[in-house]
Parts: C-alpha cells; sequence; structure tokens
C-alpha cells in the first residue's frame, strides 16, 4: 500500500510545483523532507518516480497554514527540493511560489474571499518576512482568468499583487551584510546585496563577457562558471553566510547596460546554473541595486525620476517589472516593494508515496 497526501499543483509565476496543507504533512521537519523528496522523485536528474518537472524552477514545493500571529491571515514554507540530491532547502524565500499562496488557500477553504478582490497578510516563515498579497475574487472565487502577462508564462491569467513589507536582510543581516556597497573580491568589484534574496553583482565586462550572451553559452563556459562560483563561496563568507557551497544562495548574477529599453540586463546564476529568467526576490535585490549609489550597477542601469521607482530588470526570456519606493531621508532604506505575478491551479488530487518513506502518522 501506497500513502496519500492530498495536494494542489500549482503555478506561481515561473515555478510550479506542488502545494499542500501543514496538517497533511509529518510535524519534524526531517521526515516532512523524507516525503517531500519522495513526493517530487528526488534524488534523480530526471525525477521519473514523482512529481518533480526536473529542473530547479519545477522542483519546488510549498506548505500552508492559518496563521495564529495577529494580523496575520497565511504562513507558507517554501521548499526548494533539489532535484540530483536528497536534500530540501527551507532557508531561502521564493516570490514565484509565493504567488500561489492565497490561490491555493482559497481552493482549500483555508481563507474566504471578501470582495471582488481580496488582499490577505501572508508570512513567509523561512525568513520571517511578510507581505500583502492580493487576488482576484469576483463572485467570492478566486479567479484565474485575466489580462495580466508575465514573461516566462504563455498566455494571460489574472494578476496576483504583492507588496513586501520587509525584505531587506531576508537571510543575511542586512541589506548590505558586508556594510558596502562595492567590495574588491579576486580583483573583481562587486556589491553583495540582501533585500529579499541574498545576492552578489558583478559586472559583465569585468569578466570579459557582454552580458548579451545566451543562457546556452553561458552554461557551456565552463572557465566562467568555475569563476563565478569560486567568487561565490569568497562572497558567501564575506557575507556572513559561512560556507555556502553546498547552499543554493548568494545567487550570482552578471550585469549589463539594458539592451531592450529596460533597466539593467541580467544573466543569473542559480546557484551554478545560468537560468533563461530572474526569481522574484532576485529581481526585486537587483532593482534595489540599481537605486542605490555606488553600487556596481551605477554607470549601467537606466533609473527613471519617477516616485516610486518603477524598474524593468532585463533576463534572458524577457523583463521583470519592479517597484521601488526609497526613504527620502536614506537613500539605502527601502520602504516598499511592490511587483505583479500571476498563478493557477493546475491540478488537484492526491500524491502516493511508499509507506517506506511515512506511515501517515502526523505526530
Amino acid at each position: 500500500m501506497q500513502i496519500s497526501i492530498p495536494t494542489f499543483l500549482m503555478r506561481g509565476g515561473t515555478s510550479r510545483g506542488p502545494f499542500f496543507l501543514e496538517t497533511d504533512l509529518p510535524a519534524d521537519a526531517a521526515s516532512r523532507d523524507r516525503v517531500l523528496l519522495a513526493v517530487m522523485g528526488s534524488p534523480d536528474r530526471r525525477q521519473i518516480d514523482g512529481l518533480g518537472g526536473a529542473n530547479p524552477l519545477t522542483s519546488k514545493a510549498g506548505i500552508v497554514a492559518r496563521s495564529t500571529q495577529p494580523g496575520v491571515d497565511l504562513e507558507f514554507l517554501f521548499a526548494q527540493v533539489s532535484v540530483d540530491k536528497a536534500l530540501v532547502d527551507t532557508t531561502p524565500n521564493c516570490g514565484n511560489m509565493l504567488a500561489a499562496v492565497v490561490p491555493f488557500a482559497l481552493e482549500t477553504g483555508l481563507v474566504q474571499a471578501h470582495g471582488k478582490a481580496s488582499t490577505y497578510r501572508v508570512l513567509t516563515r523561512n525568513t520571517g518576512m511578510q507581505c500583502d498579497i492580493t487576488v482576484q475574487t469576483p463572485n467570492r472565487t478566486i479567479c484565474y482568468d485575466g489580462d495580466a502577462r508575465i514573461d516566462g508564462v504563455p498566455g494571460a491569467s489574472a494578476p496576483v499583487l504583492i507588496n513586501f513589507l520587509d525584505t531587506a536582510g531576508s537571510v543575511c543581516a542586512g541589506l548590505l551584510p558586508t556594510g558596502r556597497v562595492l567590495d574588491t573580491m579576486d580583483g573583481l568589484e562587486v556589491t553583495c546585496i540582501d533585500n529579499g534574496m541574498p545576492m552578489v553583482l558583478v559586472r559583465a565586462a569585468d569578466l570579459g563577457r557582454t552580458g548579451a550572451e545566451t543562457v546556452d553559452q553561458l552554461n557551456a563556459d565552463t572557465a566562467l562558471k568555475e569563476r563565478v562560483e569560486a567568487l561565490r563561496l569568497q562572497c558567501g563568507e564575506l557575507m556572513g553566510m559561512g560556507d555556502v557551497s553546498a547552499k543554493p544562495y548568494p545567487k550570482m548574477c552578471l550585469v549589463a547596460a539594458p539592451r531592450q529599453g529596460g533597466s539593467i540586463a541580467t544573466r543569473c546564476f542559480i546557484p551554478h546554473v545560468c537560468h533563461d529568467a530572474i526569481g522574484v526576490l532576485a529581481a526585486v535585490t537587483v532593482g534595489t541595486a540599481c537605486v542605490l549609489p555606488g553600487t556596481v550597477a551605477e554607470g549601467l542601469a537606466s533609473v527613471p525620476d519617477s516616485v516610486p521607482k518603477a524598474l524593468s530588470v532585463e533576463h534572458p526570456s524577457g523583463e521583470f517589472s519592479v517597484s521601488l519606493e526609497m526613504d527620502p531621508a536614506n537613500p539605502h532604506n527601502v520602504l516598499r516593494a511592490a511587483l505583479l505575478r500571476t498563478a493557477r491551479a493546475l491540478m488537484k488530487g492526491e500524491a502516493l508515496i511508499p509507506q517506506s518513506v511515512w506511515k501517515g502518522d502526523k505526530a
């Protein structure tokens, strides 16, 4: 016999994975992680014996619970499930999967719609970050149809608006974990920054690249990848995160002047593979570096004079728009970061795992 676990397969932004009610999973973290590995089919590069999509963007899971904290509606735990390793990481945030939290909660009855558009406060347990998420709920039910489009997802959907309340220092000690906007490491100028995602930004030109290379070109560039990884390990220590060799952060990002009318061009490694797009919170972090004076983005980024600042972060498959409101009294203080995503429930049912992994005991 197998154990069945109720689940919704959800797309959140440009990511995808199963979502679970916290009460349907083991209470202890070790058992829970074994269950998630079995559900996804890890470790296996094809994830042939599970629901994973054989890619980090489609090997993610979400766990949701009704919150007991005052002023908070829902609590979300994001799990990055390694494809080819028996590893589940619940340390970082994921702004894409975050977009699916409220739709899942409405689908499962954790919360109720309260108007044509409904807003809920969500706490991400991974880092303690809170945000307000607004979804479309005409007729008091979640609506997925709409005109909102995001690069990396075909077609149009109803908008999911995410207003982050406090993103600075999501994993590190603060927005600028080294205390500086610019550091020199291994002969390269870098900006170490964490406004929702720990990242190391380096000019593509300083690495002898243009920043316009294709994903395939960068992934085949062994010399570049080796240097980027060596830089990542050194910067991880500098950012106070210790040995990051087995961690998915900091993300590495090559930046260059925009080529498609945006604010800046990016090529992101997450952490060892160059990806087709850029993550939600990575885009927020890169956008923040664009508006801070003295970072590696200065002189490359095209920053509007508007308040709040609307920034378009270019990536290999399109662009990602971010709205940032800075503190007039302190240019290093971000008051608000907002963005638009879409989400959709793809399937509902039960995930099946062997009894040898878990017998279904919640205690």
